[in-house]
């Protein structure tokens, strides 16, 4: 079986990458080591990010280019200039961010290359052995993309579109000096990662990953493998991903991902997932399953509608899929995002193979006394948030209950101190479960303006920051006395 990896009381903080502060236009990952040290203050050992692929222009996470390489968006150039060596970064072309990067990029990359002696060279060689199953397709297809002004790969010429060999071989001949670059930038990002992972786990931290289920269309793993999904010769889907009326939206989420082909992943022995989890196993602790619930069921949408309303459950197999995991990897460390619409399967499912669930403090006082978040339903095995990265702050969400809702939820947190979002910081930590995770706006007590994302929604999502300012002493010892207090640290 696969155990549970939540085998003792602690809390965590979700806090994007790209939502660090900093002197760049997004956190990247020149911060990370003082959050580490601010999760020790405030007696914290798990910190949770948001997945850290590359993303398309709308900036999604849950979007990415590939289901394996890093953003590179998110180096530390201030970690890149010491490791190289360097006086001091140049700022001649700061003016334009992504110029000032590249440059830095390739500065490095044609430093190293000339320098045989230099420290990385064992680590380099190394990352292209362990990642060569993705690195080479991923490397041809973003040069290609470049070379075709970012066009999605449905929209290449057809010999490309269709990886014709005669022209990918011209490709990989043409594009050789970009496809080494961007290999060498790949390195960088997980170097600088696996060093930041390495700092957490001195200090007794845990890095919580998260993984979505899907894949982009738009991505390497599509274009390199289309017999792996629910596509036509051309690359076109007849149905897509999403999820059908909840609580986020009326008319439910129509993602537009390409579907999994279960049948060719079965007869590999679920080769491409297995490969998919090792790569998750280099930068995370624990991972969590994005939209668990598609192991057991896929809401398919026809592609041409505009919205999820006319989907249809079609079966997943998700026992298959997880006992391989369990032939290939001792101990995963896997947590089930089960929220929305859950069958008995789905939980079933999570129990047979030990894997911890989440609950959600702003989704348990609808009135309903079985409501799996309600505080007192809350068990041991399981990961409990006041909200999420897709909930507005536990502050504006709950300025904005009114009635006989409000007056649930303030009957439910009566027995904790202090005003909005305390008291319910305070529940999530009081409870049973074994994880407690707090995104950061609600331990920095913000309100309406500080949402992260919202669901169904296209604009102003992924972009928010917070400030060191605003993380002071009072909070961080406030949330370690509570930590103290209910046993986490």
């Amino acid at each position: 079986m696969l155990a549970s990896c939540l085998t003792q009381r602690s809390s965590g903080l979700l806090i994007p990458v790209r939502a660090l502060p900093g002197p760049r236009l997004q956190g990247d990952f020149d911060s990370a080591r003082r959050v580490i040290d601010l999760l020790l203050e405030a007696g914290v050992r798990v910190w949770q990010v948001l997945p850290l692929g590359p993303a398309h222009p709308d900036n999604s996470p849950y979007l990415s280019l590939s289901a394996h390489a890093g953003n590179t968006d998110l180096i530390g150039l201030e970690q890149l200039r010491v490791s190289m060596d360097w006086p001091e970064l140049r700022e001649a072309d700061q003016g334009d961010e992504a110029i000032l990067r590249q440059s830095c990029l390739q500065r490095a990359w044609q430093e190293f290359r000339d320098n045989a002696d230099h420290p990385w060279q064992d680590d380099y060689r190394r990352f292209l052995l362990t990642h060569s199953g993705w690195l080479e397709d991923f490397a041809l297809f973003m040069a290609i993309r470049e070379s075709q002004a970012r066009a999605p790969w449905l929209q290449w010429p057809p010999l490309l579109r269709d990886r014709d060999p005669a022209a990918l071989a011209r490709a990989c001949c043409d594009l050789a000096g970009d496809m080494e670059l961007i290999g060498f930038a790949q390195f960088v990002f997980f170097q600088q990662w696996s060093s930041i992972r390495a700092y957490a786990g001195r200090q007794g931290v845990r890095i919580f990953g998260d993984m979505p289920f899907f894949v982009a269309l738009d991505s390497a793993e599509v274009w390199a493998h289309r017999e792996n999904f629910l596509l036509d010769e051309q690359g076109v889907a007849e149905y897509v991903a999403g999820v059908p009326p909840d609580y986020f939206s009326p008319t439910g989420q129509r993602w537009g991902n390409p579907l999994y082909d279960w049948e060719r992943h079965a007869e590999s022995g679920f080769q491409w997932w297995i490969d998919r989890v090792r790569t998750q196993r280099v930068l995370y602790d624990l991972i969590r399953i994005d939209h668990f619930r598609a192991l057991c069921a896929c809401w398919h949408i026809p592609a041409e509608s505009d919205t999820a309303e006319s989907g249809s459950w079609q079966p997943a197999p998700g026992e298959a899929l997880l006992s391989a995991l369990n032939e290939h990897f001792t101990k995963p460390c896997l947590v089930a995002e089960d929220l929305g619409i859950i069958t008995e399967d789905v939980v079933l499912l999570r129990e047979r193979f030990h894997i911890p669930g989440m609950r959600v403090l702003q989704f348990a006082f609808d009135g309903s006394r079985d409501n799996p978040n309600l505080p007192e339903n809350i068990g041991e095995d399981c990961v409990v948030y006041t909200g999420t990265h897709d909930n507005d702050t536990s502050l504006a969400w709950y300025e904005t209950r009114h009635g006989e809702e409000r007056q649930r939820i303030d009957a439910g947190l009566a027995g904790f101190q202090g005003t909005m979002p305390w008291p319910i910081i305070e529940c999530a930590l009081a409870s049973r479960a074994s994880l407690a995770v707090l995104p950061v706006q609600d331990l920095l007590g913000l309100g309406a303006g500080h949402r992260y994302n919202t669901p169904g929604t296209t604009q102003g999502n992924w972009r928010w920051r917070f400030r060191w300012e605003d993380v002071t002493a009072a909070r961080l010892q406030q949330l370690r006395d509570l930590n103290q207090q209910f046993d986490r640290i």
